[in-house]
């Protein structure tokens, strides 16, 4: 792991988890009051009006940069897994913002996953690969990973909400995931033909409809049921395919072996702590109700 890498997927985290705070504050201000909005374009057009919405929105599109950098510098293994920490700084920032203090079991459950993260990911040392993937493995992946994605999507409408926000939260880790792994693609074409590769290649283009499908199915998973029950399925399910694709696109490898035990233990501590931080009143809730971000 490089620690250019690691910094910028840091960053990538750190911006998401503002713009996911200041964003649902704008939300909040605009539903503030008890006021009704009757309708979804008034609603939307009074929140665009809201600079600290809007802020949001711009860090979200730093935060973008970054992580297309970080994948640009390092392997899609370990800049996924890193994002992970956007849950941390989400917890962080939406304390301060909300004046709102974490109680004993979740700062526990923030110090698990960090450590959890940090051991798993030091433990498993992903290194190496290349910088583009041949045609022929995006065939087969590709289709792989769309039809999973529909399948989940499907199988959720006939779920409880719950169970249904985990299954659409694994398809929209798989679209994240899908994203981070076309746009590392596309950027590894840079330094041969420039940005003229990359306004022709198809990898481009893809990511952004697959980016956008993704955001679209984050709405109707955040919908769907709890946040506990979706968030460790996308944030989870978001690394842990980024690596397998890592390793079966890019070719980076994974280091096994006699890691293997310390590194499940390792993931079984980031897992729950992932869970209990998700449970947490900070990531749910501003005002004593339950609210998804």
């Amino acid at each position: 792991m490089t620690v250019l890498t690691v910094v910028l997927a840091l960053l990538a985290a750190l911006g998401n988890a503002a713009a996911s705070v200041l964003q649902r504050r704008g939300t909040t201000q605009v539903d503030g009051g008890g006021a009704a909005v009757a309708r979804w374009w008034s609603w939307a057009t009074r929140l665009l009006r809201r600079r600290v919405w809007l802020w949001g929105a711009a860090l979200l599109a730093v935060s973008g940069l970054c992580q297309a950098a970080a994948l640009a510098a390092g392997p899609l293994a370990v800049v996924q897994p890193v994002m992970t920490t956007e849950l941390l700084f989400t917890m962080v920032i939406g304390s301060a913002v909300f004046r709102r203090r974490p109680d004993v079991r979740t700062w526990w459950a923030f110090v698990a996953m960090a450590a959890g993260l940090g051991a798993f990911m030091a433990l498993l040392s992903p290194t190496g690969g290349g910088s583009t993937v041949p045609g022929s493995r995006w065939l087969w992946s590709g289709v792989l990973l769309a039809v999973l994605m529909v399948v989940l999507t499907l199988v959720a409408w006939r779920l409880p909400p719950a169970l249904a926000a985990a299954v659409l939260g694994t398809a929209t880790a798989i679209g994240f995931a899908g994203t981070a792994a076309l746009v590392k693609d596309a950027l590894g074409r840079l330094p041969d033909g420039g940005l003229g590769a990359l306004a022709t290649t198809w990898q481009a283009y893809a990511a952004v409809v697959v980016g956008l499908g993704s955001f679209l199915l984050l709405q109707l998973t955040l919908r769907a049921g709890p946040l506990v029950a979706s968030q460790p399925a996308m944030t989870l399910g978001d690394a842990f395919l980024s690596m397998l694709l890592g390793r079966v696109l890019f070719g980076e490898d994974l280091t096994l072996g006699v890691r293997l035990v310390p590194e499940l233990l390792a993931l079984a501590l980031l897992i729950a702590g992932t869970v209990q931080l998700a449970r947490s009143p900070l990531l749910t809730s501003t005002d004593g109700k339950e609210r998804p971000w």
